[in-house]
């Protein structure tokens, strides 16, 4: 194939596409607009969703801690990842179904499908519905506490109004288990279940499901629903979100779990402090115990060597070391409180033993210098030393102390609510231009889809190039008549059986000028010429299958034949389910299986055609058991020998090819076989088995006749159209 070639065939495959929807545009509109209908239902009946927002920062800097100013060394960033993990976790989420109950699910029992409708639009109840067993919108109850033994977590019980003081208790099955008053604890089932109800706004005889799930899968559900996102990155700012179907239920529980959150956020910088507080406490007997004995050592050694003073030199010395023992002194502090979070390999831990080493390297050195002083001076300073450097210790402790105190009674956390939880007034689901427009979308796929796959598995024969590449010359395309389709009646014999169409009246007469009677005139003028290397006047019209329309040509092609001048006799060969009589608006019986079976003389089964010169009919009589047998024997010959002689055309209706093997003997016996195919029912394999069959019996089709043919977008863009008006 050439590249020119495949281009147009490409092409007109995507033109018979687009003749395909133009085609069928009516189903695929009628599917956009069945799932357009759908969706506009489900959003009407789907119960809105409601969001509530709030805003939460972590500051960078918690209060300072005053053992805690090494950790500033790295710079950390706010830890947003494990608040995130801490807010999210079952310590805050826990107390927060603890103290909303929200383990206790109270249910409304509404109507079916439109029941949720009702309740969310707030669709109260009709004075009709007095005593139903359902509740409409603005009946609620209102259950406080529902203490209860572990066996019956999980399990739904039903509570029916009485009046609005007063209440039964149902289980699954609908046996009572107990009646109880409004704000009372009622108890039920032996004290397994107690059941505190507040208030009660419903009509008497409203049904509620009343139930207490597990606390895991409380807190889950409500973790399904919470959302926490940073805004941004490495603000530590974070987005918090709820969803739930009531907009004040959902505002106040996100409040709930931000008042939590700060709660404990504020108690465990208060708890770090308590804890550094109780450390330097318990330092400071021991230091001042120290300093006690600092002091008496140095004033003991004076005492022995008269008052001996430091030299400047040494003075200075002495500063450095107290200074330098001091800073150790410190960190050691710092080392035993982070020690408690961190381990060795952590970045602060190691700035810390970074520092402490770098001081000691330090003080050795000036130890090195204080072994060059003289004896005595080396003893006063190291007692001066360690006088000095207990004090500083002392002195620093105390005011550590004191800071503590002040940062444990001022403690308030590093989380600051910036924005409390507000409700969004319009509901974020279901989003009704979203869902409207993806029902359309799928409405459209669907239709389309459906078209196609229709035309896929739909492979009967649309043009005549398709008859004659079987090698069957086609000698008329008859179009769909409309008209026809108006005298046509649908019968249906037995449940088993499908609907049909047969005709009920002769189009030839009733409208002369129809385009299919005109395609029968053009198939009258061929088949003049045809027939006239044929060694009878005799015409069998068979078909594949049923439904092909073969009555209609028959009789049609009759009459058109015989407003020419021509003799003409009808039978209808099809003794099972033949229908020429209906045509004509008679009955079937005393026909051809009366004749044959030896029942009636010629003479009797013929009929005249009141509305029509020179054109008769045979109709196919009683049903026979054993309509082949009957074609087969003696009789039909001489019958078709004598019509033969008495008229100049006999056209036979035969039964369809594949169903029964009739029409293979009717074929013997006649000069002249039209093989019928209807447009886009008969598929060419079809067809082709069709003609095998006769050409195995010794039938040689003639021709070929394509049937109702339609004017198709499809067909008129693939392969064109080759019926025309002339008027």
């Amino acid at each position: 194939m050439t590249p020119t070639a495949r281009s147009n065939h490409e092409e007109i495959d995507i033109r018979r596409l687009l003749g395909i929807l133009l085609d069928y545009r009516k189903w695929v509109l009628a599917s956009v607009a069945v799932f357009a209908l759908i969706g506009l239902v489900y959003v009407s009946l789907a119960t809105p969703i409601y969001r509530a927002d709030a805003l939460v920062q972590i500051e960078s800097n918690a209060p300072d801690n005053p053992l805690r100013e090494v950790s500033s060394l790295l710079g950390e960033k706010p830890p947003t990842l494990s608040e995130i993990e801490i807010i999210r976790s079952r310590m805050v989420l826990g107390q927060a179904v603890d103290l909303l109950n929200l383990d206790i699910n109270v249910t409304p029992v509404t109507l079916p499908v439109i029941g949720g409708f009702l309740r969310s639009h707030g669709i109260g109840r009709p004075d009709f519905a007095q005593g139903w067993g359902y509740a409409f919108g603005g009946e609620s109850v209102v259950v406080s506490d529902m203490p209860m033994a572990d066996a019956y977590r999980g399990k739904t019980f039903t509570l029916e109004v009485e009046d609005s003081y007063s209440y039964r208790l149902l289980d699954a099955d609908g046996t009572e288990v107990g009646s109880g008053k409004v704000g009372q604890m009622s108890t039920f089932l032996g004290g397994d279940l107690s059941l505190r109800v507040t208030a009660i706004d419903a009509a008497p005889g409203a049904r509620f499901t009343v139930q207490r799930t597990p606390e895991l899968a409380a807190i889950n559900g409500l973790r399904g629903r919470f959302e926490v996102v940073e805004a941004g990155s490495e603000t530590g700012i974070l987005s918090w979100s709820l969803t739930g179907t009531d907009p004040d239920e959902t505002q106040r529980a996100l409040n709930t779990i931000a008042d939590i959150y700060y709660s404990q956020n504020v108690q465990r910088q208060s708890e770090e402090a308590r804890k550094s507080l109780e450390f330097l406490n318990s330092q400071v007997p021991e230091i001042r115990e120290q300093l006690n004995q600092a002091e008496d050592k140095l004033n003991q050694y004076r005492e022995s060597r008269d008052s001996v003073d430091l030299s400047m030199e040494t003075q200075s010395v002495l500063d450095r070391v107290v200074n330098l023992e001091s800073q150790l002194n410190e960190l050691e502090m710092s080392e035993a409180e982070i020690s408690q979070r961190f381990t060795k390999s952590h970045p602060t831990y190691q700035a810390l033993l970074e520092k402490k080493a770098q001081l000691q390297r330090e003080r050795d050195n000036l130890n090195q210098q204080v072994k060059n002083l003289p004896e005595t001076q080396q003893e006063i300073l190291r007692l001066q030393r360690d006088v000095e450097v207990n004090n500083e210790i002392y002195v620093q402790l105390l005011n550590k102390v004191q800071e503590t105190k002040i940062a444990e009674a001022s403690t308030v956390g590093n989380v600051r609510i910036l924005d409390s939880a507000a409700a969004l007034p319009a509901p974020v689901a279901p989003n009704k231009v979203l869902i409207l427009a993806v029902s359309i979308i799928l409405g459209l796929i669907v239709g389309v889809a459906g078209v196609f796959l229709r035309a896929l598995f739909n492979r009967g024969i649309e043009t005549q190039e398709q008859i004659e590449e079987l090698g069957l010359p086609v000698y008329a395309t008859i179009p769909l008549s409309e008209e026809q389709g108006k005298l046509d009646r649908r019968i249906k014999r037995s449940r088993r059986e499908q609907e049909r169409s047969v005709p009920a009246g002769l189009l030839a007469m009733r409208n002369p000028a129809d385009v299919s009677i005109e395609a029968l005139r053009g198939l009258r003028t061929s088949l003049h010429f045809a027939m006239l290397e044929a060694n009878d006047n005799r015409l069998m019209i068979t078909g594949p299958s049923p439904g092909v329309g073969k009555s209609f040509v028959s009789v049609n092609l009759a009459a058109v034949c015989a407003q020419a001048g021509q003799r003409v006799l009808v039978v209808d060969a099809d003794m099972r389910k033949g229908q020429v009589h209906s045509v004509f608006g008679a009955a079937s019986g005393q026909g051809l299986s009366d004749l044959l079976g030896g029942k009636l003389s010629l003479e009797e089964v013929v009929r005249d055609v009141a509305d029509v010169e020179n054109l008769q009919y045979v109709a196919r009589g009683m049903a026979p058991p054993n309509p082949s047998e009957l074609l087969m024997g003696a009789r039909f010959s001489e019958f078709l020998r004598a019509v033969s002689e008495r008229y100049d055309l006999v056209i036979i209706d035969s039964p369809p090819v594949l169903a029964v093997t009739d029409a293979a003997v009717v074929g013997e016996q006649v000069g002249t076989t039209l093989m019928l195919a209807r447009f886009q029912l008969n598929p060419a394999k079809e067809l082709e088995l069709a003609l095998g069959r006769l050409r195995t019996a010794g039938v040689e089709p003639r021709g070929a006749i394509l049937n109702a043919v339609e004017r198709k977008a499809a067909t008129e863009y693939g392969y064109g159209y080759y019926h025309y008006s002339y008027k």
